[in-house]
């Protein structure tokens, strides 16, 4: 089980803003939020198990996520490329967001060490921000079972 990660940023905090290229070729950032609730979740890689199964459970219950009015947005450092299959392999109807210069995962303290196998590396850390319509952070998932996820997070909502 991946250790939990000392996050820098904490519930109540200014979600740091952001700008990035999108699935599909678009550029978003924060700002174009603002006034709504946006789900930021961050993953580790496009098409591997884990991340697979928290995008479909997202997949599957986006129309409850929409109709409470959430944005939602993915995050991991795979190119705009690999966003685009991933998402037309798994046919899922929210924006990923390529973090390839590594801004975001290092503004959102979720970039660090984890270990697999006894190795150890530099990757992303499964974490979600509920960020409010006035751009804080309302709640933070530092630890992420991928198929319990979107149950917590409408919840929260």
């Amino acid at each position: 089980m991946a250790k939990e990660i000392q996050l820098k940023l904490k519930e109540g905090d200014a979600a740091p803003d952001f700008s990035a290229a999108t699935n599909g070729g678009g550029i978003v950032s924060l700002a174009d939020f603002k006034g709504k609730n946006v789900i930021l979740y961050f993953y580790p890689r496009d098409d591997t198990p884990g991340c697979t199964k928290e995008a479909c459970a997202f997949r599957d219950r986006f129309a409850e996520l929409k109709k409470r009015g959430a944005i939602l947005l993915g995050v991991s450092t795979d190119p705009v490329k690999s966003h685009d299959k991933f998402v037309e392999k798994f046919k899922l109807p929210f924006t990923l967001l390529a973090d390839e210069d590594k801004r975001m995962v290092t503004a959102y303290g979720v970039w660090g060490e984890k270990s697999f196998m006894g190795r150890k590396y530099l990757g992303t850390h499964r974490v979600t921000f509920l960020i409010g319509p006035d751009g804080r952070i309302r709640k933070i998932w530092p630890q992420v079972k991928p198929d319990e996820h979107v149950a917590e997070v409408l919840a929260a909502l």
